[in-house]
């Protein structure tokens, strides 16, 4: 009963951080729009049914029943059609009557004299600042979250504590988690290294980092070391020799390299068979930035081969293939995510904070790159149609030819629907792919 009390407390924790995320990115166009002038009409946090609302002075503000998003409600978000001109009629088809219904529906909550009020009479600039106050909202609090990981708690770094040791040595490319019997015995294990040794010196080099000891094993293969280490209260002596050991060679990208016959390359490097105890160090706020940049590429990348994330995805709910714990994930993912981390036994309140903070982070700036698409009924589709319609006027006031005028982005309602229809294909297989096959985050 507690660990389903604690999944519960889990999944209702990481829901509160995503409704305050969306909440907050609908602010990041609601305060811009009002300080323009623009009329908003409503301010809503989830789709569908409105549960509860309430009005203050011309705007109403609520919550709706599907809790996958939000938005606020301008008059005149398209432009009126040409003056003189008429809307077709229904029977001309679905796709030009959709034009018309998106038309109307922007331009008949205009009364009369709130025409300068209207979202497509701003300047470009106004119009682009609104429709990127949003996701811009996202990435501050992105950044604010990293800075709260890294200056707070710290960034995850090998000590020069042992975490593991190895009792055998087992060729390269070995999968196997136990010692075959004609397996040899570990240098580390036979020189009677345990884990919660920290290393001191290495053949009298004191030893600063894990990665300098790392360093200097590699370099040893075969050769003998004295190794200083600490157990508890008292420093040890022991010598062992690390074997001859090949492991795949890797670029600056930590890729691996291969051959011109397409195989992996190999070094050759000493090894005993330890590894590190990792823990929190404190970073500079010089830190921030950087690890929110990585952040942000690593999800662009994801959005670059979305496709075949998504078909990997597919393959894994109606196959046997594993799920890409860096692949695309639903809300109901991270919510299930959220609760089994709050559920795991044995791992420090902290750590779990940790954990809990990191995904809201890299939610955020996901929000912040996925609503930059340059796509309706995304921001990036608003801001990508406002910087046209600049380059459009711009372009006939060199040229000395008469005002464009406004683009008018309601022509793109049936690309909008296409792409609303497969967002929505989309979110339904992420999320009964996190039903039936989730991705393993935790071991």
């Amino acid at each position: 009963m507690e660990s389903v009390l604690l999944f519960v407390l889990g999944v209702v924790i990481i829901l509160i951080g995503v409704a305050v995320s969306i909440a907050l990115h609908e602010v990041g166009h609601l305060v811009p729009a009002k300080l323009f002038g623009v009329k908003v009409t409503q301010y809503m946090i989830g789709f569908g049914k409105t549960l509860f609302s309430f009005r203050r002075g011309e705007t109403e503000y609520g919550v709706k029943a599907i809790p996958l998003g939000g938005y606020i409600s301008m008059i005149g978000m398209f432009p009126p059609g040409k003056e003189g001109g008429r809307g077709r009629n229904a029977t001309t088809g679905f796709m030009q009557q959709m034009v018309q219904d998106a038309r109307t529906a922007s331009t008949e909550t205009v009364a009369v004299g709130e025409e300068e009020r209207t979202f497509y009479r701003l300047p470009v600039w106004k119009r682009i600042v609104i429709m990127f106050g949003g996701p811009f909202m996202n990435l501050v609090i992105g950044v604010v979250l990293f800075g709260v990981l890294l200056m707070g708690f710290g960034a995850p770094q090998s000590s020069t504590t042992v975490a593991t040791v190895s009792q055998c040595v087992l060729p390269a490319g070995s999968t196997s988690k136990t010692c075959p019997d004609d397996a040899p015995q570990g240098p580390a294990a036979a020189a009677g290294l345990k884990p919660g040794d920290t290393i001191v010196s290495i053949d009298g080099t004191k030893i600063s980092s894990w990665d300098q000891s790392t360093a200097i094993i590699r370099e040893s293969a075969g050769r003998s070391l004295t190794m200083v280490i600490s157990r508890g209260d008292e420093q040890r002596t022991v010598q062992l020799t690390p074997v001859v050991n090949k492991v795949a060679k890797t670029d600056a990208n930590g890729a691996v390299v291969k051959n011109a016959d397409g195989g992996i390359e190999t070094l050759t490097v000493g090894f005993v068979g330890i590894g590190p105890v990792a823990k929190l160090v404190p970073q500079p706020a010089t830190a921030v930035l950087p690890a929110v940049g990585a952040q942000t590429g690593a999800v662009f990348n994801v959005f670059l081969h979305l496709p075949q994330r998504m078909v990997d995805v597919w393959n894994a709910a109606f196959g046997s293939a594993e799920r890409d714990p860096n692949g695309p994930i639903s809300v109901v993912g991270i919510g299930r995510a959220a609760g089994e981390l709050t559920a795991l036994d044995g791992v420090p309140a902290v750590d779990k904070v940790y954990t809990m903070i990191g995904m809201l982070a890299s939610l955020n700036i996901a929000l912040f790159v996925f609503n930059l698409v340059p796509l309706l009924p995304l921001d990036g589709g608003h801001i990508a149609g406002a910087l046209w319609e600049g380059l459009r006027r711009t372009w006939a006031k060199i040229f000395r030819r008469r005002d464009p005028g406004p683009v008018d982005m309601a022509k793109l309602m049936p690309l909008t629907f296409a792409v609303v229809i497969v967002l929505g294909g989309m979110s339904v297989l992420l999320m009964y792919a996190d039903i039936v096959k989730p991705v393993n985050l935790f071991g």
